[in-house]
């Protein structure tokens, strides 16, 4: 699985938007590890990955097994895939209806370090938020954005020894919410989940909803976004 070749532009100020649909969570998850060495190297400039998986749960590093509710048998019976991997975090679905959003940027030489990367994804998601008409907010000591104490976005990042990203931010706008009844989602508790729809009581397409994070992300990272369309992959 590669990126499309393409000649990159030159500006430092410049992030490529790859809208990718429905991608398998292995498939996308191999795709970033190749765009950070890629951006690593200089080869390609910053770039953001907006997508759907299809129905998935994903631990982090550290991520309670204990978290996850449902046996792997029954999971897997239906058509659900759990996997660890190498963001922070704890537990989280992926499915279709949530806009999932993986930045690849080099932060290598911003302030603020990850910390502050982290905090500039949950202002992103709170400014495009706000323009589809809902009040969103940050909780002290819980990472996220969050309706009430409603977790409307999951974020969980991880940044390379070169200061390069990948993961990112889960959104959602109209997934099955039934999903996060089988796990401890995020390894909170007292709190619950919602979405767009929840919120709006009316469904919205992904790709409206994603155009508003493409400008939110321009705004607060200081990039000139540049849509690419789709990037082709193979194996």
């Amino acid at each position: 699985m590669k990126p499309q070749q393409r000649r990159d532009p030159s500006q430092d100020d410049v992030c490529r938007v790859y809208r990718l649909g429905l991608v398998d969570y292995l498939e996308a998850w191999v795709l970033q590890r190749q765009l950070v060495e890629a951006r690593a190297a200089g080869r390609v400039a910053d770039t953001l990955l907006l997508l759907e998986h299809p129905p998935t749960f994903t631990l982090g590093a550290t991520g309670d097994e204990g978290h996850l509710l449902a046996p792997r048998e029954e999971l897997a019976r239906q058509g659900i895939t759990v996997h660890r991997v190498d963001r922070g975090g704890d537990i989280t679905y992926h499915g279709p209806g949530q806009l999932v959003g993986y930045p690849v940027l080099d932060i290598g030489g911003r302030r603020g370090g990850p910390i502050r990367y982290l905090r500039d994804l949950e202002q992103v998601l709170r400014l495009a938020l706000g323009a589809l008409g809902v009040s969103a907010e940050c909780l002290r000591h819980h990472t996220g954005v969050w309706v009430g104490r409603e977790k409307i976005a999951a974020i969980g990042i991880k940044v390379s020894a070169r200061g390069i990203t990948s993961h990112g931010f889960a959104l959602n706008v109209n997934p099955d919410l039934d999903r996060f009844r089988q796990i401890i989602p995020c390894g909170l508790h007292d709190k619950g989940v919602t979405s767009l729809a929840m919120v709006l009581e009316r469904k919205l397409a992904i790709d409206t909803v994603a155009e508003h994070v493409v400008v939110a992300f321009g705004q607060v990272f200081a990039r000139h976004m540049v849509e690419m369309g789709s990037m082709l992959m193979s194996s």
